[in-house]
């Protein structure tokens, strides 16, 4: 595989493991790596960014191997700390992961961006990709249910993504803009391929699309854009993928996916256990094992989703 830059989109685990995979297969290409802040909060007083902190741990090779979120060999000092305080304990967060948000908070009401502070926070873990946060605005998912309104981080860890899904919304202000650093990505001569990761497509993908102009500026980019399944088999390999598409009312099925990213697509790469739904979809498919339980495995899937995407043109 030769590309001289790639762009993923990215949201929490499962895409930040293709991005991994990424990583290591782009040798001295380049990759950007822009990812998810809907999933953003204020906890604690503190400014989390979960699935910014599952890219930055997971390229860093520092995250928790058994979970894919958090930091490896993590204490918990703070938390059991707190739990007898009275505090809430709902939201866990270790003591390493502790010291990445409150640097983050601290920074942020200097006025500094969010952009810059991933920067950063980047290239003291060793990071050789860009990650970018999708914007340096605040734009939040809420999850609409049949118990009321969740933001997305009390829908998801605090009520266990229970609660039945009736719609999705981003709220976001007038001012909400793509980060600076994904424009000029996407204005590389270099690039050669976007790549949209395994995640989420309405709880991590469809965030990133929200932003204002970011659609647009994905399509005008004029380099084909990939996307691999995240589902296998009819099933969400992590996540309430397919739990939200049955109670939004569409087929659990890998086509519906690409019915998701609508004209955005000039290929998908399509799990073999769901070969059989290839003639279902519109765009060119790459079928292939996309499951990643192993480093090899995310260099596997990283190499053929480029490598196909190399062979595509992209859509007018």
């Amino acid at each position: 595989m030769t590309a001289r830059h790639i762009l993923a989109l990215s949201g929490g685990v499962g895409g930040a493991k293709l991005a991994d995979g990424l990583q290591q297969a782009c040798n001295d290409g380049r990759l950007t790596v822009v990812v998810n802040t809907g999933d953003d909060f204020t906890h604690l007083g503190l400014n989390i960014s979960p699935d910014v902190d599952t890219a930055l741990y997971t390229l860093g090779g520092v995250a928790n191997p058994e979970t894919g979120w958090g930091r490896r060999d993590e204490t918990w000092t703070f938390m059991d700390t707190l739990a007898r305080l009275g505090g809430e304990t709902w939201f866990r967060l270790g003591d390493g992961d502790l010291a990445t948000h409150v640097e983050r908070t601290r920074r942020l009401a200097a006025g500094e961006a969010l952009s810059a502070i991933t920067a950063d926070f980047a290239r003291r873990l060793g990071i050789q990709a860009d990650v970018v946060p999708m914007s340096d605005q605040p734009l939040r998912t809420r999850v609409h249910s049949d118990e009321g309104i969740f933001d997305f981080q009390d829908y998801f860890v605090r009520h266990q993504c229970r609660p039945v899904t009736r719609s999705i919304e981003f709220a976001q202000g007038d001012d909400v803009r793509p980060s600076p650093a994904v424009l000029a990505a996407l204005a590389d001569d270099a690039l050669d391929a976007i790549v949209i990761c395994p995640s989420n497509p309405y709880l991590s993908i469809a965030p990133i699309l929200a932003v204002p102009g970011l659609r647009d500026a994905l399509r005008e980019a004029g380099v084909p854009i990939v996307a691999v399944s995240p589902l296998v088999g009819g099933a969400a390999v992590k996540g309430p993928t397919a739990k939200i598409m049955a109670e939004l009312g569409v087929p659990v099925t890998a086509d519906e996916i690409t019915r998701q990213y609508d004209d955005l697509l000039a290929g998908f790469v399509l799990d073999e256990r769901d070969a059989a739904l290839r003639e279902r979809i519109a765009v060119p498919v790459h079928v292939t094992d996309t499951l990643m339980r192993s480093a090899d495995d995310r260099v596997r899937v990283a190499r053929e989703t480029v490598d196909f995407a190399k062979h595509l043109k992209a859509r007018a």
